[in-house]
């Protein structure tokens, strides 16, 4: 593996039969551009560029690491999210597509302040104040959840106001003009359908909710949407594909109108955008 045009079929050979091809092909550019800085076409330009030893031995611990399925946004420390680069460790979910198309939608409305419950890795919080000259504010109930979020909002240079929060505890959330949500939603009896790299490396504090209340944290977070949103204010949650009906109903039962459910790109129920009027 003496130059970069090796990196590739290296990833392949080592990962093959582990990983389906077209991933670990994703897999080896995410870590070139991690290691060397280059895209797709930098590696075209640079392919019979010497690589140093020291990438040499940081690409095969690279693929140790994914041969025990760590996900490679922690393996680097860090991923992509709206165009904006995130630190992120084991403390924080890693952010999905599905939430970047829930940030793209609440883009395309206009409001001056917002609130992010259960913000993580900060990622929906900073897109938004990044995107927009509005007020932001972010919750969670994990203390080393924050640290990762203030960290992130300094590297992508916004000011949100982070707050130390168990939401299932609180009685009141400040107004705001926009209320957003991805809290826990994948029951206790689905972990054992899920992929180890997420169940051994992922916060279960942010992923799970009992089998008996899939509403859980929903129904808590809408109550108090519903008395702190302003006149016209809007509610997004990204939810469990299996529960879309029952959350419009719980949203109906509150007050809210115009509720609208939105599928993501792979057609499934995702996204919940309701109005406080």
């Amino acid at each position: 593996m003496e130059k970069v045009s090796n990196i590739i079929p290296y990833f392949i050979k080592q990962l093959n039969g582990i990983v389906q091809e077209r991933e670990i092909i994703s897999l080896a550019y995410i870590s070139i551009d991690f290691l060397l800085g280059y895209n797709r076409s930098d590696c075209i330009i640079h392919s019979v560029k010497d690589i140093t030893s020291e990438v040499s031995d940081r690409i095969k611990q690279i693929i140790a690491d994914l041969k025990t399925n760590k996900p490679i946004q922690h393996i680097i420390g860090e991923t992509e999210f709206y165009e904006l680069k995130f630190k992120l460790n084991e403390h924080a979910l890693i952010p999905r597509p599905e939430t970047e198309e829930l940030v793209k939608w609440i883009l395309q409305h206009e409001f001056t302040s917002a609130l992010d419950i259960g913000t993580g890795s900060g990622c929906i919080a900073i897109a938004l104040r990044k995107n927009k000259d509005a007020e932001i504010s972010a919750i969670d109930v994990s203390e080393s959840a924050l640290l990762v979020a203030k960290e992130n909002a300094k590297i992508n240079e916004v000011e949100i106001n982070f707050l130390l929060q168990d939401i299932l505890k609180t009685t009141a959330l400040p107004k705001a003009d926009v209320i957003v949500s991805n809290p826990p939603y994948v029951l206790d009896m689905e972990k054992e359908i899920m992929l180890d790299n997420v169940l051994n490396n992922e916060p279960h504090l942010a992923l799970f909710v009992p089998d008996n209340n899939p509403l859980l944290f929903y129904k808590k977070i809408a109550e108090l949407a519903f008395t702190s949103l302003s006149k016209n204010g809007l509610l997004f949650f990204e939810i469990n594909e299996r529960f879309g009906k029952e959350t419009v109903a719980m949203l109906n039962a509150i007050g809210f109108v115009d509720i609208e459910l939105k599928k993501d790109i792979n057609d499934k129920d995702r996204m919940i955008k309701a109005t406080k009027n």
